[in-house]
């Protein structure tokens, strides 16, 4: 996955009302109940049919780092899929999203601004159209680079140009060097 689309697919799941299953066993009994079949679920994990019936039945219970970490990502991304939606949809509508980065910022302005990058650190809270733009790029399957030039345009519009009353003339907005980035709800 991206940066942009982790930080945005942890923001949902905090919406969670209830917590996704921890152990192995449990997570691989989920995604068979969901794929229905174990041969679905080896195959997208990568493993042999024989190793998911082997958590199914908790015959092994520790797994390697490496399908660990897939198991849970599959798991979360599967888990309570409409107060997912829901969440999604308050965001896009009334709620908004909270956007929390220090990266390097910068934009192309006219001659004699003073328009040199720097690092920054901002939490602004971003309308429900930047959301929806965010959420909508994130499910049709957009590139990083794609949701990070939306969310630079979010932020030319909500940060730099305060909505219409500073910075007209701003064009525009370079958004990189992403140190840490955290959406929230």
């Amino acid at each position: 996955m991206s940066l942009i689309g982790d930080g945005l697919n942890k923001a949902v799941q905090k919406a969670f009302t209830r917590p996704a299953p921890k152990s192995a066993g449990a997570q691989m009994r989920y995604l068979v109940k969901q794929l229905g079949g174990t041969k679905a679920v080896a195959q997208m994990l990568r493993v042999s049919q024989r190793t998911v019936e082997r958590y199914v039945k908790d015959q092994i219970k520790k797994p390697r780092p490496d399908l660990a970490a897939r198991l849970d990502r599959e798991v979360k991304a599967r888990w309570q899929p409409q107060i997912r939606a829901k969440a999604k949809e308050k965001a896009a509508s009334t709620g908004g999203i909270i956007i929390d980065t220090r990266a390097r910022l910068g934009y192309t302005a006219p001659i004699g601004s003073t328009d040199q990058d720097r690092i920054r650190h901002l939490t602004v809270a971003l309308p429900p159209v930047h959301a929806a733009r965010l959420f909508d790029a994130q499910e049709q399957g957009a590139s990083d680079a794609r949701l990070q030039e939306i969310a630079a345009e979010a932020l030319k519009e909500v940060y730099f140009q305060d909505g219409g009353r500073r910075a007209g003339s701003l064009d525009e907005v370079r958004f990189t060097d992403i140190e840490h980035l955290e959406f929230d709800l």
